[in-house]
């Protein structure tokens, strides 16, 4: 999943890109609100980490002008204020959740993990798809018995098949979710990683998950 941080403190911004990277999110960061609220108009964000503190445009304008412009990406705001009335105003303008520094990265990523699994209407940390299980918790994968080794690049596209289970997901919604595939100048790396995965889960396995609609992208899910 890809994420934006706005934030204006470069070891916190450096430190939570990096921790988040490392949790298998594709992160964008931007420094000030103006560029933050450009950047996510511009790309589909799945969740937004943001500092109310801001040059330029603070936190609350960010959100407003998210939230105006119908961006639909799940709001995390980060912060150093205390007041209740700070969080009221944030949750009233459209956040999504409330996280006051400092703060342990791993409840930042625990609630990023929520709030993403709400974004695409799921509860559970376990997707299932016939007898494939994706633990997005853990990040591991299962087809039936047998423990299926992914690559990071492999298991971030599964994932967001995995969350789209059942529709026609497009390259161009891969490219801009799947962040990773940003930085490869091949432009068939979709197919190339749509084939390491086939071989992966579906190879030695009935019934066949990933199927390709052609002209239009790709669906994970039993057959029609």
């Amino acid at each position: 999943m890809r994420l934006l941080v706005i934030e204006d403190y470069p070891p916190l911004a450096r430190s939570v890109a990096q921790g988040l990277r490392e949790a298998g999110f594709g992160v964008d960061v931007a420094t000030d609100g103006e560029a933050g609220l450009s950047c996510a108009k511009t790309l589909p964000y799945d969740a937004i980490v943001l500092d109310l503190m801001l040059p330029k445009l603070d936190g609350f304008s960010v959100l407003e002008g998210l939230r105006r412009a119908r961006q639909g990406a799940a709001v995390l705001i980060l912060t150093a204020r205390h007041d209740v009335s700070d969080r009221v105003r944030g949750l009233d303008l459209g956040a999504d959740d409330y996280l006051v520094k400092p703060f342990a990265f791993e409840e930042l990523l625990a609630r990023i993990r929520a709030l993403v699994r709400r974004r695409y209407g799921r509860t559970q940390t376990l997707i299932t798809v016939a007898d494939l299980e994706i633990d997005t918790s853990a990040r591991t994968v299962r087809r039936g018995a047998r423990i299926v080794e992914l690559s990071a690049r492999e298991y971030a596209l599964l994932e967001y098949l995995a969350v789209r289970r059942g529709h026609t997901v497009t390259r161009s919604e891969i490219w801009d979710h799947v962040y990773d595939f940003a930085s490869e100048p091949s432009s068939n790396v979709i197919d190339v990683y749509i084939g390491y995965l086939r071989k992966k889960i579906d190879q030695d396995f009935e019934p066949k998950l990933i199927r390709t609609r052609r002209g239009l992208g790709y669906v994970l899910g039993e057959t029609d």
